[in-house]
């Protein structure tokens, strides 16, 4: 080893030392204990290094005084500098690899949420937020150390988003827009027991991001915003249970969820086309039991609550049951049904509806997935106000990874919801959007999202007058570049624009964003 070291300058090749990204996974009862040792090593073989390579050049003998002198200085430093170094390193060893912690998604995905107010179709279970969504895919050199196989009983991960736009229409108001610049100040934090980030066995999962708005010239405007999202799973030996709880507290133009940070902006608030104050809170409980090897029942039910403290509010109470078939090891089909009751404040009736539904989920190798539910549902209105409404429902998610940082995906939903801001009406909302990402020079990316959305409105009275209808769509284009592992830096442009035919509330929008997410 000693000759090695003291070998020509030409024969020392740096690309051959130890990965420094690359770094074992600590446990969190012995996290500070094992990284002392590890900080303690690591200066030991850094002087001893540098001693033996000074020792190697030509004037050797005043290095070697230094060599024989460095043994002597060391322990004479301050024992409390010794600790804070130490402390120092414990930290930040603690921040970049507490149990296997992957960074947060923020995977340029479509806007998957539907719109407000809408009775869910269900599934199984809801979409997890995979960790190979991410926008920010970590470059691993062969041979390193990647993540544990196995899950911790308690991770956690740490992110801190800041964004600084120019938006030209804060208010996405038809007549005399205002512009202004604002940042986003948005951490968030997810913590857990069991398997939270690959979700294959049981976990649950909290997830956290406040949203600190401040703008530049108009105070006023300031908000602070709360999305938060509880989700959990457990199997038993037939049975198994899924929950997930979403709370959106919200204050702007926007109904964005805890899963639309790659695409900020996109969900505006077509109904309202305002500024609101809104509080939603979304519940989801499903079950499925497995009858035989290819045959299952499910069950689950569903709440779903808008609370505008201006407008109108509205909760819808869902229950649903489908008889499910495995055909193959890729299709699954399902049959079942869909019955709810929907409460609006005065003076717009309550609502009770029934689904016929059929779906199916489709798996390709890996490369290709698809989730699909459609069929019919008949709405009936409180004291006959008007006659039965039937339409069609239906909500289609798939995904498509033809090569190694490559993806597309893809969303189209139908529904039925209530409108916070006319009185006596609902409106039927048909959603697509689509998305594609892809990775150049191994830390660049590149993302485009475009969604369009159609609005039209019915009467739940029986009365006239219920002509609305609106067209709304967005384009937003994005480049981020991971500087390291866990700081990326990156821009896009949104342009979003809604065509109605009730000329107040149309309004065009354009904001340009730059962006740097820090994954601690």
């Amino acid at each position: 080893m000693l000759a090695s070291l003291c070998a020509p300058k030409s024969a020392y090749d740096p690309s051959a030392s130890a990965d420094l990204n690359a770094y074992p996974v600590h446990s969190a009862r012995s996290d500070f204990f094992k990284t002392t040792i590890k900080a303690e090593l690591f200066a030991t073989v850094v002087i001893q290094f540098a001693a033996y390579r000074l020792s190697c050049n030509r004037s050797r003998a005043p290095f070697r005084m230094l060599s024989q002198n460095l043994g002597l200085i060391v322990p004479q430093l301050p024992r409390r500098v010794g600790l804070f170094a130490i402390l120092f390193l414990s930290l930040g060893g603690g921040a970049r690899a507490q149990d296997a912690v992957q960074p947060i998604p923020t995977s340029v995905a479509p806007v998957s949420a539907p719109a407000i107010n809408a009775p869910v179709i269900p599934s199984d279970a809801t979409t997890p937020i995979a960790p190979e969504d991410s926008n920010v895919e970590i470059v691993q050199e062969p041979g390193t150390a990647g993540y544990a196989p196995q899950p911790r009983r308690f991770r956690y991960a740490l992110q801190l988003s800041v964004r600084g736009v120019y938006d030209d229409n804060i208010n996405i108001s038809h007549s005399n827009p205002v512009s202004d610049f604002y940042f986003a100040i948005e951490p968030t934090v997810t913590v857990g027991f069991g398997d939270i980030f690959e979700k294959r066995e049981n976990y649950l999962r909290l997830d956290y991001e406040p949203s600190l708005l401040i703008f530049f010239d108009h105070s006023g405007r300031d908000a602070v915003q709360h999305l938060i999202r509880i989700e959990g799973n457990h199997r038993f030996r037939r049975l198994e249970l899924t929950l997930v709880q979403d709370v959106q507290i919200l204050d702007g133009t926007d109904i964005g969820t805890i899963t639309d940070a790659s695409t900020p902006g996109a969900r505006a608030n077509v109904d309202v086309a305002g500024r609101s104050r809104a509080n939603y809170f979304v519940t989801q409980v499903n079950a499925r039991y497995g009858l035989t090897g290819k045959t299952s029942v499910s069950a689950g039910v569903h709440s779903t609550v808008h609370d505008y403290p201006d407008l109108i509010s509205s909760q819808v109470i869902s229950g649903n049951v489908y008889l499910n078939y495995q055909y193959s090891e890729k299709i699954g089909v399902g049959l079942g049904g869909v019955g709810g009751y929907d409460l609006v404040d005065a003076p717009n009736p309550d609502q009770t509806f029934e689904q016929a539904n059929v779906r199916v989920t489709y798996r390709a190798s890996g490369k290709v997935s698809l989730d699909a539910s459609g069929g019919v549902e008949f709405r009936q209105f409180e004291n006959d106000t008007r006659g039965q409404y039937v339409s069609p429902v239906f909500e289609i998610g798939g995904s498509y990874q033809p090569f190694d940082g490559t993806n597309f995906a893809l969303n189209l939903t139908r529904r039925i919801l209530n409108s916070a801001v006319l009185a006596g009406q609902d409106y039927t909302s048909t959603l697509i959007a689509v998305a594609a990402r892809q990775r150049l020079y191994q830390r660049t990316y590149v993302g485009l999202a475009i969604g369009y959305q159609n609005a039209d409105y019915f009467s739940t009275t029986g009365l006239s007058g219920a002509n609305r209808s609106d067209d709304y769509y967005y384009v937003e284009p994005a480049v981020d570049v991971m500087i390291t592992r866990y700081w990326t830096v990156g821009a896009y442009y949104l342009h979003r624009q809604d065509e109605s035919s009730f000329d107040q509330f149309s309004f065009e929008n354009n904001q340009v964003g730059f962006r740097t997410v820090v994954t601690f």
